[in-house]
């Protein structure tokens, strides 16, 4: 498989190298950091690590996710791996989050941080409620058995092309489940390792931040709810 992996990147000069480097790059082809309005070095340090850099001004994570996946049209890879950063995530780790797509059970692949390795105050308690809820929802609504909204994920380029992303800030994770859900796209999770980010988190490490992704997800959960 052709996998490409997309980092959305906001002020991460800090963490990016160690991020960069535990990725396996016999697995993966291209690196792309989406540079998410940075006042720091994160555009240059990126380069230095190796990867592609896309800048997109317009602050949400969602927004840096799309301005990477238009950079990776051209030449598409098989399979796209999102991860974060703050090297919270264990890039190493991604094999482990690619064998179910690899193996043909699964298009999209959730790392439930939930079900791994989760070091000591690595998700405020506020993240594990909100995952909570929504995960209850997909279940009751959407027959979708996961954990978790882990931002380390991979999901099948074909298949993330049908699900015609829209959201550009908080809810575009748990928008994917949502979508990938109600096409009947295969589902699966694995276990994986999760550590307090190196920095300040842009969502969870403010009240704004953390109102504004709780708002958005429970908002995205409600209006397809409704619409299903």
């Amino acid at each position: 498989m052709k996998v490409d992996v997309v980092i959305p990147a906001l002020n991460e000069e800090a963490a990016l190298p160690t991020v960069l480097a535990a990725i396996p790059r016999p697995t993966v082809r291209r690196v792309v950091v989406a540079d998410n309005g940075s006042t720091d070095r994160t555009a240059e340090v990126a380069r230095a690590g190796g990867a592609e850099v896309v800048r997109e001004d317009e602050r949400g994570y969602g927004a840096a996710c799309l301005k990477a996946l238009a950079h990776l049209e051209s030449d598409p890879p098989d399979v796209v791996v999102f991860l974060d950063g703050d090297a919270s995530d264990h890039p190493e780790e991604l094999p482990s989050l690619l064998a179910p797509i690899a193996a043909g059970k699964a298009d999209l692949v959730i790392g439930s941080r939930v079900r791994g390795n989760l070091q000591r105050g690595a998700l405020t308690p506020q993240q594990r409620v909100g995952n909570a809820i929504a995960c209850v929802v997909l279940k009751v609504v959407y027959q979708a058995e996961y954990t978790d909204l882990g931002p380390f994920r991979a999901i099948r380029w074909d298949a993330l092309d049908q699900l015609r992303m829209r959201d550009r800030n908080y809810g575009w994770t748990v928008e994917m489940q949502i979508r990938a859900a109600r096409l009947g796209f295969r589902g699966a999770e694995v276990p994986v390792s999760y550590r307090p980010r190196i920095g300040e988190s842009k969502v969870s490490g403010t009240i704004r931040g953390t109102l504004g992704a709780s708002r958005k997800i429970l908002w995205l959960l409600a209006r397809h709810a409704v619409s299903s």
